[in-house]
Parts: C-alpha cells; sequence; structure tokens
C-alpha cells in the first residue's frame, strides 16, 4: 500500500531529510585517503544522535553500521570497517539516513577520495544526471516507469549498465515503503504518480555490467565483472508545483555537492 503524505507531513519531513543531507555532508568532509569506513560511521553516528534524532540503518534488517560504505566496485550495502582503508583514487558510495520525530530522511552521495580518474569521474557525473533526471520525472500524473526511463536512457546512452537487482522505494514513518522505484522501465508504465507521494530515487549505475552478486556477509553488493559503480540517492515529494526534494541542504540548492567534495 501506497502511503499519500498530507502537505503538512511532508513539511515534516523536510527536517529529517535536512538532517541526511547534513550528515552526508559530513562524511564528504571525513573521506581523504587514509581514513577508514568506520571511522565515518562513528562521526556520523554521533552527529545524528547529537540532533536528537536516530540512525536510521543502524539495527535495520540486522544492518551492523550507521552508514552503508561502498567503495569502488561495491554497489551498495558496504559494511563500515576499520580495515577498509580508504586509497588515492578509490570512489566511495556513502548511503545513511537520520529518522527524526518519527520520520525518515535517506541519501546517498558518490565521493571520490583523492584524485580519481577520468573514466569514474564521468561514470560519477552521469549518475549524478541520472538521479536528476529521474527527479525531474517525478511529477503527478507521470508513472514510475517514466522515472525509470529517463535513468536508462542516460545511462546507457553513454555505455553504463544499470542495475536491476536493487531499487528506490517509498519514504515515511519507516525507511522502505511502497513503491519500489526502478532505476529502469519504460514510460507510461507503472503506478500513475500523484501528489504526497514521497520516494527516494537512487540510481545505481556500473561503468560495465550491471549484473552483480552479494558477498558471504550477506550485504555488500558487488559488480560481477570488478568494475566501478556510483551510487546517488534523493527523497522526494511529489506535489502539484513539481518534485521537492526532502534531502535538502537548509541553506544552499540540492544539487551544490559534487563527486569528492570536501
Amino acid at each position: 500500500m501506497i502511503n499519500i503524505k498530507t502537505p503538512q507531513e511532508i513539511e515534516e519531513m523536510k527536517a529529517a531529510g535536512a538532517l541526511s543531507k547534513a550528515a552526508l555532508r559530513r562524511a564528504g568532509q571525513m573521506i581523504k585517503p587514509g581514513v577508514t569506513t568506520l571511522e565515518i560511521d562513528q562521526s556520523l553516528e554521533a552527529f545524528i544522535r547529537l540532533h536528537g534524532a536516530v540512525p536510521t540503518f543502524k539495527g535495520y534488517g540486522g544492518f551492523p553500521g550507521t552508514v552503508c560504505a561502498s567503495v569502488n566496485e561495491q554497489i551498495v550495502h558496504g559494511i563500515p570497517s576499520n580495515a577498509v582503508v580508504l586509497q588515492e583514487g578509490d570512489v566511495i558510495s556513502i548511503d545513511t539516513g537520520a529518522t527524526l520525530n518519527g520520520w525518515v530522511g535517506d541519501n546517498a552521495w558518490t565521493f571520490y577520495v583523492g584524485e580519481v580518474d577520468e573514466k569514474t569521474k564521468a561514470l560519477c557525473e552521469v549518475t549524478r544526471d541520472c538521479l536528476k533526471a529521474g527527479i525531474e520525472a517525478a511529477v503527478p500524473g507521470n508513472h514510475l516507469g517514466d522515472i525509470g526511463a529517463a535513468v536508462q536512457e542516460l545511462a546507457e546512452s553513454h555505455g553504463y549498465g544499470v542495475v536491476r537487482d536493487f531499487v528506490g522505494h517509498g519514504v515515511g514513518h519507516v525507511m522502505h515503503e511502497d513503491p519500489e522505484v526502478r532505476n529502469y522501465g519504460k514510460r507510461g508504465r507503472g503506478v500513475k504518480l500523484q501528489e504526497g507521494m514521497v520516494i527516494a530515487i537512487e540510481p545505481m549505475i556500473t561503468m560495465g555490467t550491471y549484473e552483480c552478486s552479494v558477498l558471504e556477509n550477506g550485504w555488500t553488493v558487488v559488480t560481477d565483472d570488478g568494475l566501478p559503480a556510483a551510487h546517488y540517492e534523493n527523497t522526494i515529494a511529489i506535489t502539484a508545483d513539481g518534485p521537492v526534494i526532502l534531502t535538502a541542504d537548509s541553506e544552499g540548492p540540492w544539487c551544490s555537492m559534487q563527486g569528492g567534495e570536501a
């Protein structure tokens, strides 16, 4: 069942979204060679709790971290660890969320660790553009397939893979609500979008094959060919005035964060 939010509820969700984005920016400020993913995780947990919220991911389905920290060929759900030390040239997707006043904010960004090669930068830039294209398609009267098609068409036009096994989702009092928000599809197909729907759009794009596997830890998803992946996500509300990004900075436009920005 899709839970439709009232305008007041959407306004209430903005606080959780802004805190989630602030946590994500904090991660970006920490990312550099020599930092462990556990250090990032612990810092963001303290930051979220300091602001009166709960880390949404921690304990969710048994996940041990506040963030999913996915490096290079890891697509999503990387487990923070003191054994994972960031290296010059890596890319890392940080996916995190905060639950504040009963509402969830969920967002992700792929950051550069030092200097990154041009091919990987291009992948990240296109994936970021895929997120923007998906958001632009999230208007009343369109369908979920319009969002997926916007992402898929752009990614595949650059020769990239679009992950099928993991998708976006509705967001509300819990992190995962109906509907599924796929990053592939056909225009005019799927659930019709209506005012009050709140969804997480999160393109997961790969440099090579879209085929992927889950590691033995039961969480971390990696590309089958070992090539890099990128992942960007915002929680958005569908309104009569167009899509509203709930995981937005309290100051500044949502699109100001660049890959690797510190």
